[in-house]
């Protein structure tokens, strides 16, 4: 799949990693048709991409409004537009359905109807579920996500594969370890800051010691992994693992955040968290994945989980 120098439609351009990728394709010398609702993400992040040539930015709802418009003269598209929050499943199960399953069947749809052959997509490790293989690769199975959002996720998968087979579509999927860096707005790292600076002397943990032990990967790796992968892909559907090598736990990642804002003696307090010790439910316990897949076309992350999660925390900071 051809990507650089090409016309993208970056669904979800101004949240957070779609608003890296836009200002990486830019660079590239691609020209970006970014589209997003701004429910969740940001103008700001567009900041950059606003500078360069070639960038054009539409406001749309991708589950209401008419799609066709901007899939003209498109090449390849980028879907990052969903809802990514693993909590809110079991409290409203109609949103993962809606703005994941419902969202990428209609810009499939849109897809065919202009033309446009190219779809790369952002996956999770959550569609593997609970696995009995870690480092766990891409062929596992079988997949049986326990989180609505991994299932959605697999669903947007199967959806992708099949449109590609039947319309003669290519595509790339991606399935992400825990995605960390600037621009993130909502995770692990920002709930240990607002709640340190609410209270510097003690910090409230979801789930049981040291917590759950889990892949990290910076955003800029993460971006540079995504176009690899999807030049360098020979197959109809290329599935790869994106990820470090290592893992890092919950308590780990809690030491890392009270060190790097100067913190001592700050008091754990862990709530014993749901189902075993999970923080929440569907909250996979051990996420490991294997990268040699990608590793084979090129890529290699050079930094490890607790590298990724310190610089992370420094440029939530504003320390990097």
């Amino acid at each position: 799949m051809k990507v650089v120098g090409k016309r993208i439609l970056v669904t979800g351009c101004a949240g957070f990693i779609g608003s890296h990728m836009t200002d990486s394709l830019l660079a590239k010398g691609c020209e970006v048709v970014g589209v997003d609702d701004l429910s969740a993400g940001k103008m700001g992040f567009l900041d950059e991409a606003a500078m360069m040539k070639g960038f054009k930015f539409v406001r749309s709802d991708l589950l209401n409004d008419d799609l066709g418009p901007m899939m003209d003269g498109i090449d390849v598209v980028f879907h990052f537009a969903a809802n990514p929050d693993v909590r809110q499943g079991p409290k409203n199960t109609r949103t993962h359905f809606d703005q994941n399953i419902t969202v990428t069947f209609r810009l499939l749809e849109a897809m065919k109807e202009k033309g446009t052959k190219s779809i790369c997509f952002p996956s999770t490790s959550t569609v593997y579920g609970e696995t009995t293989v870690i480092p766990t690769p891409e062929n596992y199975g079988p997949l049986l996500p326990i989180s609505i959002y991994g299932a959605s996720k697999l669903s947007c998968e199967a959806l992708i594969s099949s449109y590609a087979h039947t319309f003669g579509m290519s595509g790339v999927i991606y399935r992400f370890a825990n995605v960390v860096g600037s621009r993130s707005t909502h995770n692990v790292l920002h709930d240990f800051i607002r709640k340190l600076r609410e209270d510097p002397t003690k910090l409230e943990i979801l789930g049981a010691e040291p917590g759950t032990n889990k892949s990290y990967v910076h955003v800029s790796e993460c971006v540079e992994a995504m176009l690899i992968g999807a030049e360098r892909t020979t197959e109809q559907v290329g599935v790869y693992n994106i990820g470090s090598r290592d893992r890092l736990d919950v308590k780990g990642i809690a030491d890392t955040v009270v060190g790097e804002m100067g913190l001592e003696n700050v008091r754990y307090d862990w709530t014993g968290g749901v189902m075993g010790g999970r923080g929440w439910i569907g909250d996979v316990k051990d996420m490991l994945l294997s990268i040699d897949a990608l590793e084979a076309k090129g890529w290699s992350p050079k930094m490890g989980s607790a590298e990724s999660i310190r610089r992370a925390v420094r440029e939530i900071l504003g320390k990097a």
